[in-house]
């Protein structure tokens, strides 16, 4: 298990363009090998204005060396668990499947419609125990209506938010890239109800559930997707370009939201709403539960080991 002697309540998943959260103090550095391996990046244990300690983790790697696909979620979400968080912040790059949400927009989803291929690993449960998570609501409910208000409260300065959009009660697709959506599934998605498309919110949504853990994601939009056929069509480098500015923004997001969320979480108010929930969840009788199986539930649930 990693120890740190920071009380870390709260850890906080960078995406494209957000590799580092350099307006908060950096106090430590750790970096434990779980059983599912390393974490994506080191955790920094970084220190808000009002003293209280968060975790930040790069999902692609300090260098964008890791794929959608291939990202090591469930040795993230134990790393994290490990050092004693409760709720995760993350961010993400999006497409827009919608008019109304414009390039630079923020957007905090609600559901989520599964397109990944298999390809992850998706469970802490799958070799020596079944167990089972309930994901109705994907995301922490109680925990996207605090979110939302202090993202919109981060963007109003001009200067920060420069007239960027807040979109809550959204529906994000998960698909499994690398490359981009074709014109129809764009359109397919649209259908569906989708509002915004990703490569990345899931396992990691899945795995902070079975973890006990509370999960939101801010996202982000870079572009319009396949489906809007525009005059001008976006250009790599307008998508880079539009990354890097939401990846500005995001750091004073974050700032904002940590601070006031770190004493609401400290108090319970916040991010205790999945704590139990997975007592009951094993279906395995215990007596064929193998050792093996029971050390790697130690690292996300230790309180039923």
């Amino acid at each position: 298990m990693a120890t740190t002697e920071h009380k870390v309540l709260i850890g906080v998943i960078g995406g494209s363009g957000l590799y580092h959260l350099d307006n908060l103090t950096p106090v430590e550095t750790v970096n434990p090998k779980t059983p599912w391996g390393y974490p994506s990046s080191p955790l920094t244990i970084m220190q808000l204005p009002s003293g209280g300690k968060v975790a930040f983790l790069a999902r692609h790697g300090v260098g964008h060396q890791f794929s959608p696909s291939h990202v090591p979620v469930r040795a993230n979400i134990a790393a994290f668990k490990s050092i004693g968080v409760r709720v995760i912040l993350a961010f993400s790059a999006v497409g827009s499947l919608r008019e109304d949400i414009h390039p630079g927009d923020f957007i905090i989803p609600d559901q989520i419609i599964d397109r990944t291929k298999g390809i992850r690993p998706a469970t802490f449960f799958d070799e020596g125990v079944v167990g089972h998570a309930m994901f109705g609501d994907p995301f922490d409910s109680e925990l996207l209506k605090r979110v939302a208000p202090l993202v919109k409260e981060a963007l109003a300065p001009k200067e920060i938010g420069n007239g960027a959009g807040v979109h809550t009660g959204k529906c994000v697709v998960c698909m499994e890239g690398p490359a981009f959506s074709t014109r129809a599934e764009s359109n397919m998605y649209r259908l569906w109800g989708g509002d915004i498309i990703n490569m990345s919110v899931l396992p990691e949504a899945k795995l902070a559930r079975e973890a006990e853990m509370s999960y939101a994601l801010v996202a982000t939009s870079t572009d319009y997707d396949a489906w809007r056929v525009s005059e001008h069509p976006v250009t790599v480098e307008e998508v880079v370009k539009t990354l890097h500015q939401n990846a500005n923004a995001s750091r004073h997001v974050a700032e904002h939201v940590l601070e006031v969320l770190y004493p609401e979480i400290e108090a319970g108010e916040v991010g205790s709403g999945f704590v139990g929930t997975m007592k009951y969840s094993t279906v395995t009788k215990a007596e064929y539960i193998t050792a093996e199986a029971k050390e790697k539930l130690s690292w996300i649930l230790p309180y039923y080991s």
